[in-house]
């Protein structure tokens, strides 16, 4: 059958909260455009996330274009069916052209200027492209994961939903995240015997002298922070989050607390023979630097405090509650009961589809601010695309904004 091409200004990849965001500032900008979606209007949100799932920023940051938090509790962190509601509100307050179930499979230089986007048996040519399928497509699992024993059950921290899901025994979680930290929380809280795979993720306190540290953070304007600005500049990208909570009105997440009240703490996994987990000697190394960490962090924010004069209620420093012996020691896995392993190990981008020269040698998107070399090319949504919030409610629309500028040629301000 032969394909009839059809033309469209602006082509938009994805309708998560970037890809919709882009969509609501190009209708105020009257500009023809489609959104594709491979499966549903932010369907992660729904699909991805375990059923105890909350914000860990405060509500205040949700700040979709001219959708803002307007609830009662600002402070508060929404949970997962609110977050759905929220975006589903979001969808419903501009009535986007958005085609679900629409993946587009493929996108090239067309040879008249622009871009041929595939789209099943459609082909449509675009002057602008923006890519706002996000970075976390490919869940990783490790490839020594298929010689594990198929009577321990196995699943990625995408399809984990809730204790009940897995068999009766221990779990296993690997990565120490926000969502494994998270989920080593959520199996606890069920009863459930948990060994956690602690890696070099750092941790942030909750609430510190008073406030919420978002809080803090936002007065000192980090979230300002653009990423040329940075000190570890395009580096910032690479960092993994500090794990923290909002669950039950928001707490921090003390993996040295989580042991001594029964979890079982162990270095980075590094590989699994035999159904014996095998880690590497790095668990007080890794506890310490995230301490570390949220010490530089709290110490910033006493310094701002002593700056601008403000009266705040003091704190006593942090002393660890419980200290390794070891953490390295194989692990028996039917021994101690483990029956299930939740892999919370991070995504791969996936931008195989795309055939267009704007990627390096280690195949990653070259932006900056989301354009690329590639004229009408561009990137939406990623982490640090220009500042922490890129890839959150809370700047996800100042990046839109831009991007919408770029593509209409004149100035847009942000909702």
């Amino acid at each position: 059958m032969t394909q009839q091409e059809k033309i469209i200004p602006v082509v938009i990849v994805g309708a998560g909260q970037a890809g919709l965001s882009m969509s609501w500032y190009l209708c105020r900008e009257k500009v023809e455009h489609i959104v594709f979606e491979a499966k549903t209007a932010c369907h992660s949100w729904d699909d991805e996330r375990w059923d105890n799932f909350c914000l860990v920023t405060p509500n205040w940051q949700c700040a979709l274009p001219g959708h803002p938090y307007r609830g009662n509790d600002p402070h508060g962190f929404m949970v997962k069916n609110e977050i759905i509601d929220y975006v589903r509100g979001f969808v419903a307050s501009f009535n986007p052209p958005l085609r679900e179930h629409r993946a587009v499979t493929s996108i090239t230089r067309h040879e008249a200027g622009g871009y041929r986007v595939v789209v099943g048996d459609e082909v449509w040519h675009a002057g602008h492209v923006v890519i706002a399928s996000g970075a976390y497509q490919d869940a990783v699992i490790p490839g020594y994961a298929s010689a594990i024993d198929p009577s321990i059950f196995q699943i990625h921290s995408q399809d984990y939903r809730n204790a009940s899901q897995l068999p009766q025994g221990a779990v296993l979680v690997v990565g120490s995240g926000q969502s494994g930290a998270q989920i080593a929380e959520d199996l606890f809280l069920e009863n459930r015997k948990v060994h956690l795979c602690v890696g070099s993720a750092p941790r942030v306190s909750r609430f510190y002298r008073g406030r919420d540290v978002v809080d803090w953070l936002a007065d000192m304007h980090f979230y300002d922070l653009t990423v040329d600005n940075h000190p570890l500049r395009d580096g910032a990208r690479d960092k993994t989050n500090h794990y923290v909570t909002g669950r039950n009105g928001g707490h921090d997440l003390d993996l040295r607390r989580f042991a001594r009240e029964g979890v079982g703490l162990h270095g980075t996994l590094a590989t699994i023979r035999d159904e014996v987990a095998h880690f590497a000697p790095d668990l007080k190394e890794n506890l310490d630097d995230a301490d570390r960490t949220n010490a530089d962090i709290k110490k910033s924010i006493d310094a701002y405090i002593a700056r601008e004069g403000i009266s705040a209620p003091t704190e006593t420093d942090y002393v660890p509650v419980w200290e390794p012996d070891g953490g390295n020691m194989p692990l028996d896995l039917k021994a101690a009961g483990i029956t299930a392993i939740i892999w919370c190990i991070g995504f791969r981008p996936n931008y195989r589809w795309i055939d267009v020269p704007v990627f390096n040698g280690a195949n990653k998107p070259v932006w900056r601010r989301g354009v690329t070399d590639m004229p009408g090319f561009y990137f939406l949504g990623l982490p640090w695309l220009h500042t922490w919030g890129s890839g959150r409610f809370s700047g996800v629309s100042r990046d839109a904004a831009w991007l919408a500028s770029q593509i209409t040629g004149k100035d847009v301000p942000i909702a």
